[in-house]
């Protein structure tokens, strides 16, 4: 059953958020350190300024209910998701996925590139991933990325596609995989700008890995020992984060933005990729919904159900990689290929890992030059 959504947060919520920041006990740090340490300090208390007194939750509100978004129950579980349909004479079914600690808002500006060609466009399903966002939040276990594919081809179905092209970075990319594994009969194509942290191919026991490969697992450690602590965390004891972080909103916001800096290819200034607006209405989201604890869950599921393949887990779907420059840890193509049928694979020289909102139109780009090569028609 699905039924249209309209978002709406109550004044009460806005007031209540505004006065927590207000209440702020600040912390101190090591003069100069700026990032080093983690979330700068003098950049958090401006961006919370700027939460408090100049940002408007009304103005992101307008931009999400500018187009259509719906409440799907599959299994019992609501999914919420936007569904834009493209204005080209083909429209080539796309299922965009998010990640953490994002959220389908990352996907806003790719929804005019890849909806108004009018020759080939999109018709994109844009979900929220359960636990994240508008999509209900589980209280039971086993909600992993293998359990959310199986989500999405029911929606697929609900929505009257046979089959799709699915794209994703972050845990985007695992669940367009576990997908692509457990239903290659919904696909048309698999597109990652992302290759999920868990994924291990098969791997005979005569055949070893290259040495390429070896060293990237080397350097995946050592990249987890000076930037993973947030992910031991989140995989280990994500509940006694959450007390924290779903109880002060700067708290929250330092949490997620520190990402947001470490992660994209901003060169130390992140206002030179992100606007604060952009930035606020994603850590908004998180306050609003209350989902810190329930999204960063996802690393203990992923953890206790890892996309380690079996003898027969090969995606024979085509698949498209889009490489950004800043995105890392990233496997040797090498390494992908023992478990996906690359067709496709581009080298794009700016951006990080969240490439639909550092740049959107090289994804949209990539995404559109692989979907010509899939012979698609209506």
């Amino acid at each position: 059953m699905t039924t249209e959504f309209k978002c709406q947060i109550s004044q009460v919520a806005i007031d209540d958020l505004k006065f927590r920041i207000k209440q702020t006990r600040w912390t101190d740090e090591i003069k100069g350190s700026g990032w080093h340490f983690g979330a700068n300090l003098s950049y958090i208390k401006e961006l919370a300024d700027y939460w408090l007194n100049e940002f408007d939750w009304k103005k992101t509100e307008d931009e999400i209910n500018h187009y259509p978004n719906y409440i799907a129950e599959i299994d019992g579980i609501k999914i919420h998701f936007l569904h834009i349909k493209g204005k080209g004479k083909i429209s080539v079914p796309l299922i965009i996925t998010h990640g953490w600690p994002g959220s389908f808002l990352e996907m806003n500006k790719l929804i005019i590139p890849l909806t108004t060609d009018p020759e080939c466009s999109f018709d994109l399903i844009i979900p929220s991933i359960p636990g994240f966002g508008f999509s209900q939040k589980m209280n039971t276990p086993d909600c992993n990325l293998w359990f959310i594919g199986d989500l999405w081809s029911k929606l697929i179905k609900e929505l009257g596609y046979e089959k799709v092209l699915a794209q994703g970075g972050d845990f985007g990319a695992g669940i367009s995989t576990a997908l692509a594994v457990r239903h290659p009969e919904n696909m048309l194509g698999l597109h990652l700008n992302y290759i999920e942290g868990s994924y291990f191919p098969f791997l005979p026991r005569a055949e070893k890995l290259t040495e390429e490969e070896i060293q990237f697992q080397k350097s995946t450690e050592d990249w987890s020992t000076m930037e993973g602590a947030y992910s031991h965390q989140q995989r280990t004891k994500p509940l006694t984060l959450a007390y924290g972080l779903n109880d002060s909103p700067v708290g929250l916001c330092a949490w997620i933005i520190e990402k947001f800096y470490g992660w994209s290819d901003c060169n130390g200034n992140i206002e030179s990729v992100f606007t604060k607006d952009e930035l606020l209405s994603n850590v908004s989201l998180y306050w609003f919904t209350e989902t810190i604890h329930s999204s960063i869950r996802l690393y203990n599921e992923d953890s206790r159900a890892p996309l380690h393949f079996s003898k027969n887990d090969f995606i024979n779907t085509p698949v498209g990689i889009a490489k950004f420059h800043k995105e890392e840890p990233f496997p040797p193509r090498k390494f992908i290929e023992r478990g996906y049928n690359i067709q496709h694979w581009t080298d794009i020289p700016a951006g990080g890992h969240f490439a639909a909102m550092e740049q959107p139109e090289l994804l949209a780009n990539d995404i559109m030059k692989f979907a010509k090569t899939l012979n698609y028609t209506r």
